[in-house]
């Protein structure tokens, strides 16, 4: 990172609100992900069993 960008971040945030933005980006990002991985497991299972039995 330039060192302009750090001394920007470090005299615009406080340590406290940069903290809580990465775990909150985190959070986010590990909920998506987790219902992205259910929603494709539903959908496999569902092209392996569930298909019309004529």
């Amino acid at each position: 990172m330039p060192l302009a960008l750090v001394a920007l971040l470090v005299t615009t945030l406080s340590s406290c609100e940069l903290v809580e933005g990465i775990f909150k980006a985190g959070m986010w990002t590990g909920v998506i992900l987790v219902v992205v991985v259910i929603a494709i497991v539903i959908w496999l299972f569902a092209k392996l069993f569930g298909g019309r039995k004529d």
